[in-house]
């Protein structure tokens, strides 16, 4: 089996790859960050992205979009910290077949890993009932616009780094404030990243 893991920590990303080469019959590709991930895609021919969700460049979920879009047959698993409904309702929706906890033993990630390949899908319960709380408001653009906002770019900056205009990028933070109820953008980006829609 071809498996690309992607993960930014170098720590838990080394200690992964080499548990799944030690359990498992794998090829192990390594990622350090989502733009890394999305080359080897392009480039590769792998049976399992193993993906965490927050990341330097792509998430782990504009990734799954991206096989979703472009390589369907490619099974998707997402291994995080973070148990937020809005991420895992957003992985759902595009269309990981698994999604675990990092703190989870290596033994479920290997159930997971064989039961995902198996044609089902592996969510822990737990999380899938938290899937069903809160929906996201946000468009794929107000996303964008307020993450970059949340790494302290300016509004100039958010408009230069998404090509467009720069009213159009106070428009979109605009909105996602007024959507989330939020007093700012800052807090509007706060508000979001705690119910895992960033």
């Amino acid at each position: 089996m071809n498996i690309l893991l992607a993960e930014d920590q170098n720590m838990v990303r080394s200690a992964l790859a080499a548990l799944l080469k030690l359990e498992g019959d794998a090829k192990v590709t390594e990622a350090c960050d989502g733009d890394a991930a999305l080359k080897q895609l392009k480039q590769g021919q792998f049976d399992l992205l193993l993906t965490d969700i927050e990341m330097p460049g792509y998430t782990g979920i504009e990734l799954a979009e991206w096989v979703r879009d472009n390589r369907p047959e490619l099974k998707v698993i997402i291994i995080t910290t973070f148990g937020r409904a809005g991420y895992i309702r957003r992985a759902l929706e595009a269309g990981v077949t698994g999604f675990l906890l990092k703190d989870a033993p290596i033994e479920e990630l290997l159930d997971a890993i064989n039961r995902v390949m198996a044609g089902r899908k592996v969510i822990d319960p737990e999380l899938a009932m938290m899937a069903l709380g809160d929906k996201d408001p946000l468009s794929d653009k107000e996303r964008r616009a307020l993450r970059l906002a949340q790494e302290g770019k300016s509004t100039a900056e958010i408009a230069a780094q998404l090509f467009i205009a720069e009213g159009t990028a106070r428009n979109y933070l605009s909105e996602a404030i007024s959507k989330l109820g939020a007093a700012n953008r800052v807090d509007a980006a706060r508000i979001a990243a705690q119910k895992g829609w960033l």
